[in-house]
């Protein structure tokens, strides 16, 4: 039986691919460019990648790689090129790194790396290192600066008005240095594992919460559309914390009196499945085109001094975007100078929630929702914004805003991928 089995499988070994054949199938499928050149300069083994990055032209070295390798035939020693294409304003920059060595007997071999994602990646974080410490240099030099007044002044009100400023800036530094952790927790964060059902109404309601101190500062009007009884797949926390996010930065971005809308629907995408979007609408400044794919960037501002006037951090809507691609879903901005503009959040449904059409709203009159389907958030400490479980009014005819509705455009999308305040 041995004798059989050791027969059979020197047939299949005999019958198979020799070593010679696997090696070369394991040089095509390579990811690196590879390729071996004699001492004549001739490619005498090759794969796509190497010309795809520019290695080999034409079955032949490229001239770099081929004077490089000359001098690793004849020195024995390792070289390394940088075989980057010339920039193009069309696409983004290509690093091609080509690393040479000898294999003896004259021949050299070419290995061809595409290191783009490595070079991006340090710009990046070489400009976070710069950025960071540019903005925890403004608040602490501020408070050294009036720490100074302090120890200077002999009037109580002085005293006074220079410690309410070291408060400030105080306050503004801790809520830096919080965002800059959250930000690196949601950056360092897979896609959450497990999505669990959290009702729109309730994020909705604790969003709106969270900004109502910031609103009534800048007498801006909240308005809310009707409870949506809608549902979406994640995390409660993050989402709250994103929405609150596109509040704050819609309040302090409009100007006094002006409305900031909420809106929540169910659509169905492209691709047929449906998504639940949220959506925050200002009449504010609104953004330049060109500054719109770049407000998700970190510490990004199309107004800096703007922005440090109201205490953003320029971390806000990177947090934002960071919560929807950890969600699988995407952050959008619709933008249009001296309109206003409407971010939305786009995201998941829950896993088995049945596809019964285009939106699921309830039925006008359904119990806890109000007539008509509008409800400015007041301002008035006692009236809180009522959870959408309990039955709320309807508005009072006359004291209420319409929703900020911008026309309806073609929006900015922006999925994975950084990073903020305007």
């Amino acid at each position: 039986m041995h004798w059989k089995a050791r027969t059979k499988r020197a047939e299949v070994v005999a019958a198979g691919p020799t070593v010679a054949e696997l090696l070369a199938r394991i040089v095509r499928r390579s990811h690196t460019g590879l390729a071996v050149i004699n001492r004549f300069g001739d490619v005498v083994l090759s794969n796509d990648r190497a010309e795809v990055l520019g290695a080999v032209v034409d079955a032949r070295p490229e001239g770099r790689v081929a004077e490089a390798a000359a001098r690793v035939s004849e020195t024995g020693g390792a070289a390394e090129i940088d075989l980057s294409p010339p920039t193009s304003s069309r696409r983004s920059p290509q690093s091609v790194i080509a690393r040479l060595g000898p294999l003896g007997d004259g021949f050299v071999v070419v290995e061809a790396s595409d290191t783009s994602a490595a070079v991006r990646l340090e710009a990046v974080r070489r400009d976070f290192v710069a950025n960071v410490g540019h903005e925890l240099k403004t608040p602490v030099g501020a408070m050294a600066v009036l720490a100074e007044a302090v120890l200077d002044a002999d009037d109580p009100e002085e005293v006074t008005r220079f410690a309410s400023k070291i408060l400030h800036e105080s306050r503004r530094l801790g809520a830096l240095v919080t965002e800059l952790i959250e930000l690196s927790r949601l950056q360092g964060a897979d896609p959450l594992p497990e999505l669990d059902p959290v009702a729109v109404d309730d994020v909705v309601s604790e969003a709106v919460e969270r900004a109502r101190v910031s609103a009534e500062t800048a007498g801006t009007d909240l308005t809310l559309d009707a409870p949506s009884g809608l549902e979406v797949a994640g995390s409660s926390t993050l989402l709250v914390t994103a929405l609150a996010n596109l509040l704050e930065n819609a309040v302090a971005y409009s100007p006094t009196g002006s409305p900031v809308s909420v809106r929540r629907r169910r659509v169905r995408g492209p691709d047929g499945r449906h998504r639940i979007e949220i959506s925050v609408t200002d009449r504010g400044i609104g953004i330049a085109p060109e500054h719109q794919e770049r407000v998700f960037e970190r510490f990004f501002r199309v107004d800096p001094a703007r922005s440090r006037a109201t205490g953003g951090t320029g971390l806000g809507l990177a947090i934002v975007k960071h919560v929807a691609a950890n969600h699988g879903g995407e952050v959008r901005v619709w933008s249009e100078p001296g309109v206003g503009s409407t971010f939305t959040l786009r995201l998941p449904v829950p896993t088995g929630t049945p596809d019964d059409g285009e939106a699921h709203d309830p039925a006008p009159g359904a119990p806890g929702v109000p007539e008509p389907d509008e409800a400015r958030v007041p301002h008035r400490p006692a009236e809180r914004h009522r959870r959408p479980d309990r039955p709320q009014p309807a508005r009072s005819q006359g004291t209420d805003r319409p929703a900020a509705s911008p026309p309806p455009r073609t929006p900015t999308s922006v999925s994975v991928g950084p990073d903020e305040p305007r």
